[in-house]
């Protein structure tokens, strides 16, 4: 299990958290942040399961959902479920979700909790 986290960014004026950052808060306009982790756990809203991925995916399929974590943020991420179920609880952690020759790509992974 990984240990890091994503970051949300904070307004430091009216505390409204962004994800992902905004150079004005949709809020109050204000232009400053500082970064916040968000929580890793939330429902699933909706998902969408992908099947036509370009060749330097190493997988030949992956689900995708739109999960509203614990205080309202809404993040998109990879699922990690055999049966997605729209409102379910799910627990997310930072994984390598893409490699290419020279990088890996780290995202939000959920899974049922």
């Amino acid at each position: 299990m990984s240990s890091m986290d994503i970051f949300g960014y904070r307004c430091k004026k009216c505390g409204h958290i962004h994800y992902p950052n905004r150079t004005l808060c949709h809020k109050c306009r204000h232009d400053q942040f500082e970064p916040t982790a968000l929580p890793k756990t939330g429902r699933l809203l909706t998902f969408t399961h992908l099947s036509a991925l370009p060749g330097d995916f190493e997988v030949p399929e992956l689900a995708l959902g739109i999960v509203e974590l614990s205080g309202g943020v809404r993040i998109t991420g990879q699922l990690d479920i055999p049966k997605p179920k729209l409102g379910m609880a799910v627990v997310g952690e930072v994984q390598v979700v893409r490699r290419d020759e020279y990088n890996q790509y780290h995202g939000m992974v959920f899974k049922a909790k």
